[in-house]
């Protein structure tokens, strides 16, 4: 097993891609927080530590079941703001991915504040004093920092805020050498001391929207003002018995339970893994993404139905339809499997499954999409904004395979783009079996599909799931892309039924998957992915 960590414990477990964080995220369990708690705090510190893939300046999704297993979903993806239009990147779809027009009004401070008020224990401000002393004294930068910072290399050199960070003597940071953020640790302490509306209405939405600005954005006061998280029920699907509570539209959750619907039709725990059953899971990621390029946010002015296509797809009757379609010998083209429109791809995330004394599950997924987001670092707060608006569809733009981008994702002012994040808790006979989710874009439903399907189906433990070489098929480009060391056998028998195979470099980025599984005994095993430097902790 590649440098793969995970910790058996029986009261609480933390795992995110950082080993700090997942020590402050148990502290936080030790002195009596919620597992909410401990969940925003270690958030909070991967915000700071992994910049480059989360924080302040973003947004994501948030599932929680409580103690009696009632379940909540929690909505703070960025939303487009109030001037955002569906033709604004005709001219240079580039500007959805860098600069000021990229950034969606963020999200993830009310998401926080929201989830605080309804489960926290621990006063709001204690919640953010570890990430304040760590910005602000500094840590050891790691290989996933120090590699990372090596691909933005000429945005650090070029660039002062993230400069005075990320290469304060001229040279990039490397491993081992301490990174310090004293201005973001002021918008910490702020928001620690003063509460979320100091980011949303006070001196930081004020350097955000005029840094934006400054950058071409169109980010104003009133979108900041207004911007709220929207709490709803938690998505339910069933496989094999058990309770899957999953995140409902404008995440995938959706993709995933059509995934499970389909492969809950075939005898994997008595077949085991083979060639023919890793060829029926690519053909069950076909069909469930070709369903994915209905999907968009449910708010949609003009398309009101998304939510009833989704509940459509997510049918078993449908599945049942899919699976018979399913060839056991071959896979077919992409226009076999019926999509219509073009599937957007999203980018980098962070993900963190907390499991905590009080019993309580939580499962989220934070995100500034792209590396370091928009590219744009406000100087003064030192927060680094999102290029979420990236993943809306944009007309006009077809893809290499002739299909328009679609409509259920097209941008109106206040929508929020459609995203890959599936934040899982899964559970057997009324109590948590497994938290899981994962980073890494369009790779994140794949990831946890396939680590579900290696506890639930194959009896491997978590740790083993986690490490697990993995196989990742989006429909579009029309190929299998294989994880460095992934068994021949098993790729060999891809091939034969026609699969083009993409063979991944050895240090290919990838999704990290970050997961707890709870045994009939109460043991908790906790894994955080060794791809990215992850590291889960527990008591």
């Amino acid at each position: 097993m590649e440098k793969l960590s995970f910790r058996n414990v029986r009261n609480g477990i933390v795992a995110t891609e950082n080993p700090l964080c997942s020590d402050i995220g148990v502290d936080i369990l030790k002195k009596k927080g919620s597992s909410v708690d401990a969940v925003i705090a270690a958030a909070l510190c991967i915000g700071v530590t992994n910049s480059y893939s989360s924080g302040l300046g973003g947004g994501g999704f948030m599932v929680i079941r409580d103690a009696s297993g009632a379940s909540t979903f929690i909505d703070f993806r960025e939303e487009a703001p109030s001037r955002a239009h569906a033709h604004m990147y005709d001219k240079d779809p580039l500007r959805a991915q860098f600069g000021g027009l990229a950034v969606g009004v963020p999200g993830e401070v009310r998401g926080f504040e929201e989830a605080h008020k309804r489960y926290g224990k621990l006063p709001w401000k204690r919640l953010f004093e570890p990430s304040i002393k760590l910005s602000r004294d500094g840590w050891a930068v790691e290989e996933t920092l120090e590699q990372r910072v090596a691909y933005a290399r000429n945005l650090v050199l070029n660039n002062t805020a993230f400069r005075e960070v990320f290469a304060p003597n001229g040279n990039l940071v490397r491993k081992g050498d301490v990174v310090k953020r004293p201005n973001l640790a002021k918008s910490l302490e702020a928001i620690g001391k003063e509460g979320p509306d100091v980011f949303y209405e006070g001196w930081i939405a004020e350097n955000l929207v005029a840094t934006t600005k400054a950058n071409g954005g169109i980010l104003a006061m009133e979108d900041m003002k207004r911007y709220r998280a929207k709490v709803e029920p938690a998505l339910i699907g069933r496989y094999r018995g058990r309770k899957v509570i999953t995140t409902p539209l404008p995440t995938s959750g959706p993709v995933l339970l059509s995934i499970l619907n389909i492969m809950e039709g075939f005898p994997l725990p008595s077949e085991g893994r083979n060639a023919l059953n890793w060829h029926r899971l690519m053909e069950a990621y076909k069909f469930a993404y070709a369903q994915r390029t209905f999907y968009g946010d449910p708010v949609d002015p003009v398309y009101r139905n998304i939510s009833e296509i989704a509940r459509k797809f997510m049918r078993k009757q449908m599945a049942d339809e899919d699976r018979a379609r399913l060839d056991d010998d071959i896979t077919h083209p992409i226009e076999y499997y019926h999509p219509q429109f073009a599937g957007r791809e999203d980018h980098g995330t962070a993900h963190i499954s907390v499991l905590g004394p009080d019993g309580m599950a939580v499962s989220l997924t934070t995100t500034v999409n792209l590396l370091f987001g928009a590219q744009v670092m406000d100087r003064a707060t030192g927060i680094i904004l999102n290029d979420e608006m990236d993943d809306f569809s944009i007309p006009n733009v077809t893809n290499a395979f002739g299909l328009p981008p679609s409509p259920y994702n097209y941008i109106h002012p206040h929508k929020r783009p459609l995203s890959s994040c599936i934040p899982t808790i899964v559970e057997k006979d009324g109590e948590v079996e497994l938290i899981v989710g994962a980073s890494g874009g369009s790779r994140i439903i794949t990831s946890v599909a396939q680590a579900m399907f290696d506890v639930l189906d194959y009896d491997m433990d978590v740790w083993q799931a986690v490490g697990d070489k993995r196989a990742h098929h989006q429909l579009f480009p029309n190929l299998v892309a294989l994880e460095d060391g992934f068994r021949e056998e098993w790729a060999e028998g891809l091939e034969k039924r026609n699969h083009t195979i993409w063979r991944l470099p050895k240090n290919f980025p990838s999704s990290g998957v970050e997961a707890i599984q709870r045994l009939p005994d109460g043991t908790l095993k906790g894994a955080s992915d060794f791809r990215k430097g992850g590291q889960a902790a527990g008591f």
